[in-house]
């Protein structure tokens, strides 16, 4: 049946909220309706110090601004230029409803609540919003529209171009090569470009000769030459590395995200480059996200805190211990690096209990990043105080948190937003340089 031009109702599944507590003023004139099992589900998330924790109680506190004790039997207006939101309480589940799910959960409340809204509003489109593919897969076999939360979604073009920022040249002349490294730079037009962004990441190939890297510099005007470096006994072994390794160890770069599969090197690289400036931060700090915390499956490990979370800490300490090895046991800077654990002024701990601190003079890494949204990064970033370098690493197709895809994770959306700033620099790794068997089995896997 064909609708007519009034508003569309959208109703907001609980996900939606947690991700992003904000999201009700996001849908333009239309009206929102919040089921009033969402509320219920809310409530639960309350308590705790993670980003969900927090979306939920700021969203109650938004919703309280908004309605300033007016009633939400008829709805309340959202703000000028947007539509109405109102809270929904409970309809009972139709008999194919009934027939169809046996449990009662507050994903079959959701979709009883938006089965009543159209039936109960012919004349308008109503769509259930959520980040649930299942809850998804439910509405649209009981006939009832339903679509992801777009907003912060990140398009496959733009996805694609993520693996892409690398641009191959051809044909450059022998002397704009040579005032790469020796010049103080080339020219976009000695190597016949015409526009490059901030930190623009170039391979110049050249007959009988390996291949030349360089960079676009926005500051000074001009593409410079990069090297072959090492990083504290950590020396690059492809192009990528190297792209990444200049990129880590370049004062003028405060913001850098490294993405590519298991064993490319993406957290290595920047623990040693880390390491290797460790005279110029306070203190280095290397984090990641813990999901099962989230999901409360910590309670049934043994142990206290410490113990509970020293396996998803493994990875990271892995990592040092290949730094480690490339010195003798007895060196300074085997010593150097038990000395900085001792001290803390390397620090290695879940993110959780990161965030809320200030960032100010720190070499910050957070791996597995592509489990953060994109509202859990900006809060990350914007804790960046003076004299700070944040690090983002992760693998955009390899991601556990169940309301997050390679569209909608903060990783992917920190590479395409952020990219072209002269504070930003963004690499895809792309060999594997665990072992063999890694990067096959990463690859046919």
């Amino acid at each position: 049946m064909k609708k007519s031009k009034q508003p569309k109702i959208f109703v907001l599944d609980t996900n939606v909220i947690l991700h992003d507590f904000k999201s009700i003023h996001n849908f333009q004139e239309n009206d929102i309706v919040i089921p009033i099992s969402v509320i219920e589900e809310l409530d639960k998330f309350k308590k705790g110090n993670d980003t969900i924790n927090y979306n939920a109680r700021e969203f109650v506190r938004e919703m309280d601004k908004i309605t300033d004790n007016q009633l939400f039997d008829k709805g309340v207006s959202i703000g000028k230029g947007r539509g109405l939101i109102k809270i929904e309480l409970g309809h009972p589940l139709t008999e194919q409803m009934a027939q169809s799910f046996f449990e009662d959960t507050p994903d079959h409340r959701i979709l009883a609540t938006t089965h009543w809204i159209k039936e109960n509003n012919p004349e308008r489109l109503v769509v259930l919003v959520t980040k649930d593919i299942n809850l998804r897969m439910k509405a649209k076999a009981l006939r009832i529209m339903a679509e992801d939360y777009l907003t912060d979604r990140v398009t496959e073009e733009q996805v694609e171009s993520i693996h892409k920022e690398v641009t191959t040249l051809k044909g450059v002349p022998q002397a704009a090569v040579d005032k790469l490294f020796y010049g103080g730079g080339s020219g976009l037009k000695d190597l016949n470009v015409k526009r490059a962004l901030p930190n623009q990441l170039f391979k110049i190939e050249r007959e009988g000769s390996h291949t030349v890297l360089a960079r676009y510099c926005s500051i000074s005007d001009s593409v410079i030459g990069i090297k072959k470096i090492k990083a504290y006994g950590i020396e690059s072994r492809n192009d990528e590395q190297t792209f990444a390794l200049d990129a880590l160890l370049n004062p003028d770069i405060k913001l850098v995200s490294l993405t590519g599969m298991a064993g490319t090197g993406k957290t290595l690289l920047a623990l040693a480059a880390a390491i290797a400036q460790e005279q110029e931060f306070d203190q280095i700090l290397l984090s990641r996200p813990v999901i099962p915390l989230q999901n409360q499956d910590m309670g049934f490990l043994p142990g206290d805190i410490k113990e509970k979370l020293g396996p998803f800490m493994l990875p990271l300490f892995d990592n040092l211990s290949v730094i480690k090895k490339s010195f003798r046991d007895t060196s300074k800077e085997a010593v150097r690096i038990e000395e900085m654990l001792r001290t803390e002024k390397l620090l290695i701990s879940p993110l959780a209990y990161i965030r809320g601190r200030s960032l100010s003079n720190v070499f910050f890494i957070v791996d597995e990043a592509q489990n953060l949204t994109p509202h859990e990064i900006k809060t990350i970033i914007t804790r960046a105080g003076e004299g700070s370098k944040l690090v983002f690493t992760g693998d955009i197709h390899q991601i556990d948190s169940p309301y997050l895809d390679i569209h909608s994770n903060g990783l992917t959306h920190l590479s395409e937003k952020m990219y072209g700033q002269e504070l930003f620099c963004h690499v895809n790794l792309t060999k594997g340089e665990r072992s063999e068997l890694s990067e096959l089995a990463g690859k046919l896997l």
